[in-house]
């Protein structure tokens, strides 16, 4: 019997290693497609549009997976395997994006995003700094979402508790689609753009009230 464990063990390892493999080529490949369709010259513009969008795309397919698996009639657990290594992928782009992007604007004045003036100290007041402080929270968020996504957190924090952090990932969407909104409009971004920006977060936001209302009905004909 231990050996069997361990050998059940070693495949499930085995198993997320090779997905996660899958998701980085999925990752490079949908990069290196943003990059392209992003007009040249600026390199740093075209990997942060390119970074930003990939993340979001991730983003949303993790937030997809629960109401897929309550529409299929599937068990929906507190944590499965694909949905947490999607979710790492969503937030290793999105740290990223955030890397690049910080390095687009200002160069030189990286302070500038989150600060007018520095004596005296005055807040970035703007619609550009609305949108750098949103982003930057939503940063930290997917950055701490990423420090509990493994199975010591989940026995440590407990199931009810780990779950409640977890669900610091839709205030971190939130805060992405604010933070996108925002940039929107400070870089004058083509409609194309905007379409596939409004189009990966409407599909997000109507899957996840199509789960809400399933496992409200569900919930219905139990009692």
């Amino acid at each position: 019997m231990p050996l069997k464990s361990a050998e059940s063990v070693s495949t499930s390892r085995s198993a997320r290693t090779l997905r996660h493999l899958r998701l980085a080529g999925i990752a490079a490949a949908l990069i290196a497609l943003c990059y392209a369709l992003t007009p040249p010259p600026d390199v740093r513009h075209r990997a942060s549009m390119a970074s930003a969008y990939v993340a979001i795309i991730f983003l949303a397919w993790s937030l997809l997976l629960g109401p897929i698996n309550v529409l299929r009639s599937r068990p929906n657990p507190i944590s499965f395997n694909l949905r947490r290594d999607v979710s790492i992928w969503a937030g290793l782009l999105a740290l990223l994006h955030t890397a690049v992007g910080l390095t687009v604007h200002l160069r030189g004045r990286m302070w500038m995003y989150f600060f007018a003036k520095l004596h005296p100290l005055q807040l970035q007041k703007t619609q550009f700094g609305f949108a750098n402080y949103t982003g930057l929270i939503a940063a930290l968020l997917f950055l701490g979402l990423l420090l509990i996504s493994n199975d010591l957190s989940l026995r440590s924090f407990g199931t009810q508790r780990w779950k409640t952090l977890q669900r610091l990932a839709y205030v971190a969407f939130f805060l992405t689609i604010l933070h996108g909104w925002a940039f929107q409009s400070v870089e004058n971004r083509k409609i194309q753009w905007i379409a596939v920006f409004w189009f990966i977060a409407a599909a997000a936001l109507v899957a996840q009230l199509i789960g809400l209302f399933q496992r409200s009905k569900s919930r219905t004909r139990k009692r």
